[in-house]
């Protein structure tokens, strides 16, 4: 039996908790409001796109949405392949080369000529031919067993001027030595490439030689890799990748300072496993005055030999340095066995008497030749054309 103190409390209850309902409902009626008029307030660029639903494009009737442009593979922007350089033919180098080398070395042909068409060879203008010749580097020993087959022929045969020349020219074609191998080792064998080693002192223009032999190389369709083992001298190594690119051919380097034998045999392990036809490597150029150093270059040599032969070691030598590049060479043959030698610079004050100087010398024949600054002026050495050079 409900009691009138239960009553009052129940009707108390009741009305607390219908007011907690209104007081719910017109708070969120008020919000309601509220949103709709700050909806209302913005801007319409600033209101929230009404959410669409698309269907699915099917098929190759479907449209594509105005709003979404599509990129074809043809719209798509691939950067362009880098242009490379094609290297200028062998036979166009040598005439232009001969050329160049007949302006530079003339005078010592037209010097010798017109000592030897005197109306009379006596001993002051046999005196004045030696002092030519050796002042053209040619050498002491040269000098003298050319002069004296000069005499010899000279006074047996009785000959004129015009015949002067033709005597001279076969002299000193023979003095030049035709008879030597002047071939470049760079023929793949059966499976390695062939390896060819550069040296030499620093300032002959080594790595230049290596950047040209390899345009060489290119322009007879072989697959040329650069190894970059001069890591003292941060320069040569971009350098060489320089003159790779630009024809074509991967250079393979290390860090700055690294260990040179180590990079040299890297270059010669990539080489056989891209089978590649001729690894060229540069050396760090060094005093020949360094023990250490001209050591440390026999190192390079035989840690490459672990994995494939060394085919050609070229000794680069500056042809301006006359009597010093003899030296340069007599000690850089005594650590490494020498190939063939590369005299570059033979233009301008260089003398072309070193060319028979430094083969006598060392036994080796001079199988390359720079003349002048262009990236194709590098030319295989033909004793006949320099000599003709020297005379025309």
């Amino acid at each position: 039996m409900l009691t009138p103190e239960l009553v009052t409390l129940l009707t108390d209850q009741v009305l607390i908790a219908i007011i907690v309902v209104a007081v719910v409902v017109l708070g969120g009626a008020t919000g309601l409001v509220v949103t709709r008029r700050r909806r209302s307030a913005l801007p319409s660029a600033d209101r929230p796109a009404p959410l669409e639903t698309a269907e699915p494009t099917v098929g190759e009737d479907a449209e594509t949405p105005r709003d979404t442009p599509t990129r074809t593979l043809e719209d798509t922007e691939l950067p362009e392949p880098p242009v490379l350089e094609k290297p200028e033919s062998a036979q166009g180098r040598l005439v232009r080369l001969r050329a160049r080398l007949a302006r530079s070395q003339g005078s010592l042909g037209k010097g010798l000529l017109a000592l030897l068409s005197r109306d009379k060879l006596d001993e002051e203008a046999w005196e004045d031919i030696e002092t030519t010749l050796i002042t053209a580097d040619v050498g002491v020993a040269p000098t003298q067993e050319l002069v004296e087959k000069l005499r010899t022929r000279m006074r047996v045969e009785g000959v004129g001027p015009a015949q002067a020349r033709e005597i001279l020219r076969e002299e000193l074609i023979a003095l030049v030595n035709p008879s030597m191998d002047r071939s470049l080792a760079v023929t793949r064998k059966e499976s390695q490439p062939a390896v060819v080693l550069v040296v030499g002192v620093n300032g002959t223009g080594k790595t230049t030689t290596v950047g040209r032999l390899a345009r060489v190389l290119v322009a007879e369709e072989k697959h040329v890799l650069l190894g970059a083992a001069d890591t003292f001298r941060a320069a040569a190594v971009d350098q060489l990748q320089t003159w790779g690119e630009r024809v074509g051919a991967r250079t393979v380097r290390g860090p700055e300072g690294g260990d040179p034998a180590s990079i040299a045999f890297d270059a010669v392990k990539e080489g056989i496993a891209e089978e590649a036809d001729v690894v060229l490597i540069d050396t760090a150029g060094r005093l020949h005055t360094k023990a250490g150093l001209m050591d440390e270059l026999g190192k390079v040599k035989r840690v490459i030999e672990k994995s494939a032969e060394v085919d050609e070691v070229l000794l680069v030598i500056d042809a301006t340095t006359g009597q010093n590049g003899l030296t340069q060479a007599r000690v850089f043959s005594e650590v490494i066995n020498v190939t063939g030698l590369v005299l570059t610079k033979l233009d301008g004050t260089a003398k072309g008497g070193i060319v028979i100087a430094v083969q006598r010398e060392l036994g080796v024949p001079v199988k390359l030749v720079g003349l002048g600054e262009g990236a194709d002026d590098l030319a295989p050495f033909d004793p006949e054309q320099f000599v003709d050079a020297l005379l025309d």
